[in-house]
């Protein structure tokens, strides 16, 4: 899951989705620089990043893009499933899209000084372009794919993110269709434990 998801799975409580949203930017004992809550959001994305990874949909998925992305196909996954969920939102939430990124906006720019550095360097980039918005169309999926591709150290493909989803638009869709139960069933236990 990528920033849409991991939102998503965070529910109504505001400090875990702070910390889910948070959570790539924070290295090694950063984490207990946060307030429990945050750092409940912090482990729940880890939790749910190894959980995605191992998923049998995600490992069908990845090696299916692996030709095209190498070691990046596990972030086109992410992205690919966000692009499901926000295409298919209303099978997920009451709430509509638009109101949901904008009440956690407005939540990421409530706690923007406790925001660690990468996540206050991306904050206005991500809003601006609406990035959670953006992934339920080709444009804006590719918008953020050019992006990454544009950031990457290494030859990533990325910018081949939405041809190669094109391509293989059911397939895709599947795999995020088994994955999304489960993933929703795993996070509510996980709540449970925390």
């Amino acid at each position: 899951m990528n920033y849409l998801g991991h939102m998503y799975l965070s529910g109504k409580d505001a400090e875990l989705m702070l910390g889910n949203f948070i959570a790539d930017a924070v290295k090694g004992n950063q984490i207990d620089s946060f307030p429990d809550p945050v750092k409940r959001g912090i482990l729940l994305h880890r939790k749910i990043d190894a959980f995605t990874d191992h998923h049998s949909s995600s490992r069908a998925l990845n090696r299916l893009l692996n030709p095209h992305f190498r070691k990046y196909s596990g972030v086109v996954v992410d992205m690919y499933y966000d692009h499901f969920l926000a295409r298919n939102w209303t099978t997920f939430s009451s709430e509509d899209l638009k109101s949901f990124t904008e009440a956690n906006y407005r939540i990421l720019q409530r706690h923007f000084l406790q925001l660690p550095a990468r996540s206050r360097r991306i904050l206005p980039f991500m809003m601006k372009d609406n990035w959670l918005m953006a992934y339920a169309s080709f444009a804006g999926l590719d918008q953020a794919f050019r992006g990454i591709a544009r950031r990457t150290p290494f030859y990533s493909g990325m910018e081949k993110g939405v041809a190669v989803l094109r391509d293989h638009y059911a397939e895709c869709r599947a795999c995020f269709e088994c994955f999304m139960p489960d993933v929703t069933a795993f996070v509510a236990e996980e709540k449970e434990r925390m």
